[in-house]
């Protein structure tokens, strides 16, 4: 047979086919677009992040150079002498300069106290009114703020807080509150992706975000004509001295981008990694639909074969039909992926995050990574059913259709799954036995990945008998209609175990995660009950301002507040070891709320004059003990010598590793300006006034909405409330798999029904019923997900459990299986079965009787 008359038949097979190939191409479809998806939302937030930082960024950016920190954890941003201003006025190639000032560590609310800041994880952002700010906004309404009572906003959140001119916002910074009453609105001319942006004039700016007046956070220099940015900055630099930071325009922007690419990458490939699991459950649903065509057009291969076409030629007939399906899934997914790309910017936008579509970013790359990606897979999906159907005999065209099962490839398959799922087993189980979590997790990775394939291999041996447990279990009860579709089920062992492996791919992963998260909630409430022996715990966004610190230290009904600040400092042991380190410099009372175990010493003696404490990690590993002296060099402050008088467990969750010394140690050596907020805060209540004093702490912190007082019940559900938002992101992601997964089980059906249409057309003609036909299909597919679900709930559970053991290493160390979460996806995989057979069941009951009988 020539070449042209076999693409000739592949292309004409294709399409008489293109009912049983539509799922297939969906699973295609949905896997190109989510990549296809990923990657454009991706590189559009890029887009207009590169037009933001483009737009803000002056020629030449001069700012305090400070290598620790940026002064976020004071409250007050790092700030430069206005003097420094006069200076690069008078160097060479500069056309003009002006200081800036800007502080993100602020909350600004309005007359109902409500915090007008982005719910997204965008900054507040206050600061003066520039000429640099003109090259990205434009006043629209009003004008820009003239004395300390005057204050402009941004036109976006004025719009999504309903704010007009005349309003009043106070502002709440470090340096303390002040009001103001809105003059101005200012709109974006690039898209604002959700920051919340206030101006003051510059004396205000400076007095209330920095402390004091005649100082700026930056300066912004604009450069004389002909003047490279380049030779600007080398101009500037040289016009001062001191800990400074020079930026062209091009540099700031990426720095400013390499800040947000680190997160926006963290998204793209968790998103990919998602996708790349759809695309393994899809392989699923190409083999079988491939497998099963093969199987039902062996007496139409073994004629072609009579007549003359080489194995060659039939594999690669096979194989053109393959790459039929990968073309058409990937050029819809292509698109599909464009439009999910839309639909994510829109939702993102509902959210708070705004993302004009003006920005959509469609590289080249993409729609040639989502097409090489769809194709590549559907072929190599196919190839296996495509040798398959090569080695169809020309005697075959003589049996009737169907290929006998090779016995012998059984066996090895068999043998092959036997030593991946025990390798598997072998691999947990060693990282259960890992002393450190860092080697445990390099053999968890190794036992998920070998007793996955291993499962997946295996998975026509297990069916045999977990399909008959199952319906030992939900089939008996309906009869002979459940006893054929215990039958059917088990009719190709291999069949069901790859539809069964598509829905346990999704699955295992929803059972680890969901055995890690409880895990992790458990672990830590655990810690809670044992640890903290505060009745409250107070936090804030970005740290506590001072003014709410010293409102909890006046609430009523408590016995004591404990404040705690995390300094930075530069450690250098006896030994000679340099380690940067933050100290937990606390008052005394700490030890009250915390209970931390020491393995020398007493805690209470590192909150003595110049002592400290450090972890039993950290000891081990610098050779200290109790009353050795370290050197320790305050960030901003002075350097000393600290005794060493207490060594703590690190066999802990919460602070371990910590190092602890009194408030007052911090005081005495780190300048007042330079200490840190309190990063949190603790309190105990009077005896038998828990109650009250619970209200009276709330009531002191009112007038922040950022401020949150918790008691151990609240802090609890806090934590339960992340885990399950950080679960229910993931579940989301796996849904897509899911989704896929249940189009394989559809056709499976549905190409089963059509493999059995002589055998319907006899059950029809000897007394069965459309309606007893329908439920012997859906109870088949029933029985197909049901067992999926067990192999991937027990994988995943053995996957989590194993995790766990890794965690409790780390602290986490209490097992906790969710068990109704388990039996909820059990149920839900059932009523997937349901779902799935409601069309191929439909669809068989309506075969005519006779016509059935009739195909052959």
């Amino acid at each position: 047979m020539s070449a042209n008359t076999m693409m000739k038949t592949s292309v004409r097979n294709f399409f008489a086919h293109k009912g049983r190939m539509a799922l297939s191409a969906v699973a295609v479809l949905l896997s190109v677009a989510f990549v296809c998806g990923t990657l454009v939302f991706t590189d559009t937030m890029d887009t207009t992040f590169d037009k933001l930082f483009a737009a803000t960024s002056s020629d030449v950016t001069v700012s305090p150079k400070d290598t620790k920190s940026e002064g976020s954890d004071t409250g007050r941003p790092e700030s430069m002498p206005a003097s420094a201003l006069t200076r690069v006025e008078r160097a060479d190639g500069v056309k003009s300069a002006e200081g800036a000032v800007s502080s993100m560590n602020v909350t600004v609310v309005n007359a109902d106290n409500k915090n007008m800041g982005s719910e997204n994880g965008a900054p507040t952002i206050a600061g003066n009114w520039t000429h640099n700010d003109l090259r990205s906004m434009d006043i629209t309404s009003g004008h820009a703020p003239r004395g300390p009572t005057e204050v402009m906003v941004d036109s976006d959140t004025a719009k999504k807080h309903h704010l007009k001119m005349g309003d009043e916002l106070r502002t709440i910074a470090a340096t303390g509150d002040f009001r103001a009453r809105i003059v101005g609105i200012a709109s974006f001319k690039v898209t604002n992706p959700g920051a919340a942006v206030v101006y003051f004039d510059t004396a205000t700016a400076q007095r209330e975000l920095l402390g004091r007046t005649g100082q700026f956070t930056q300066i912004n220099v604009a450069a004389d004509a002909g003047v490279s940015d380049a030779v600007l900055k080398k101009n500037v630099a040289a016009s001062l001295d001191g800990p400074y930071k020079f930026q062209t325009q091009a540099e700031a922007a990426d720095a400013n981008r390499k800040d947000v690419g680190s997160f926006m990458d963290v998204i793209k490939y968790a998103m990919l990694g998602f996708a790349g699991i759809a695309f393994l459950v899809g392989i699923f649903l190409i083999i079988n639909t491939f497998s099963m065509l093969v199987a039902q057009r062996t007496r139409e291969i073994g004629l072609m074969r009579a007549v003359g076409s080489s194995r060659k030629q039939v594999n690669r007939s096979v194989l053109v039909e393959a790459l039929l399906l990968g073309v058409f899934g990937s050029v819809i997914g292509v698109g599909a992926g464009v439009g999910l790309a839309v639909g994510l910017m829109k939702m993102m936008s509902a959210a708070g995050m705004d993302l004009s579509t003006d920005d959509l970013t469609v590289r080249w790359t993409t729609p040639a990574i989502g097409l090489l990606l769809g194709i590549v897979v559907t072929v190599l999906a196919a190839y296996v059913p495509a040798r398959r159907a090569g080695k169809v005999s020309p005697m075959a065209a003589l049996r009737d259709a169907g290929t006998p099962a090779d016995v012998k490839a059984g066996l090895v398959r068999g043998l092959i799954g036997l030593v991946l799922t025990g390798g598997g087993g072998f691999a947990l189980y060693t990282a259960t036995q890992a002393a450190k979590a860092g080697e445990g997790s390099l053999w968890l990775g190794v036992g998920v990945v070998a007793t996955l394939v291993g499962f997946v291999v295996i998975g026509p041996l297990l069916a045999g008998g977990v399909v008959r447990v199952i319906s030992a279990v939900l089939l008996r009860m309906f009869g002979s209609v459940g006893r054929m579709a215990e039958r059917n089920a088990l009719r190709n062992p291999r069949r069901t175990g790859a539809t069964g492996a598509a829905l346990m791919i999704g699955l295992a992963l929803v059972a680890c995660l969901s055995v890690v998260g409880s895990s992790m909630v458990a672990s830590a409430t655990s810690e809670l009950d044992k640890s903290v022996g505060a009745d409250f715990i107070v936090e804030g966004q970005n740290g506590l301002k001072p003014q709410a610190a010293q409102a909890l230290k006046s609430a009523s009904y408590v016995s004591h507040v404990t404040e705690v600040k995390f300094v930075r400092t530069t450690l250098t042991t006896p030994g000679g070891v340099k380690e940067d380190e933050q100290l937990v410099a606390a008052t005394p009372t700490y030890a009250q709320d915390l209970r931390r175990e020491t393995t020398a010493g007493e805690l209470s003696a590192a909150y003595g004059k110049d002592a400290m404490s450090v972890g039993s990690e950290f000891a081990k590993k610098n050779h200290l003990k109790v009353g050795d002296t370290m050197k320790v060099a305050f960030d901003h402050g002075r350097t000393v010598g600290l005794r060493i008088a207490a060594i703590t467990s690190d066999d802990t969750t919460f602070d371990k590793g910590a190092m602890y010394i009194n408030l007052t140690t911090a005081k005495r050596y780190v300048p007042a300006d330079r200490l840190p907020l309190n990063g949190m805060m603790f309190a105990k209540a009077e005896p038998g006034k828990a109650g009250q004093a619970y209200k009276a702490l709330k009531s002191s912190v009112a007038a922040d909405p950022t401020v949150h007082v918790k008691n151990q019940t609240d802090y609890k559900q806090t934590l339960k409330d992340q885990v399950g938002q950080m679960l229910n992101m993931i579940y989301g992601l796996l849904a897509l798999a899911i989704v896929v997964a249940v189009l394989g089980v559809v056709n499976t059906l549905a190409l089963s029904v059509v493999e059995r249409t002589r055998e319907i057309g006899l059950m029809r003609a000897i007394g069965l019923s459309r309606r007893q036909l329908r439920r012997m299909i859906r109870l088949e597919s029933v029985v197909i997900a049901v067992f999926g679900a067990l192999l991937g709930l027990g994988l995943g559970m053995g996957w989590g459990a194993t995790a766990q053991k890794l965690l409790a290493l780390e602290g986490l160390d209490v097992l906790e299986i969710p068990w109704p979460t388990i039996l909820t996806v059990f149920v839900g995989s059932a009523f997937v079965g349901l779902f799935a057979a409601l069309i191929p069941a439909f669809r068989a009951g309506r075969m005519n009787v006779l016509n059935a009988i009739a195909t052959e």
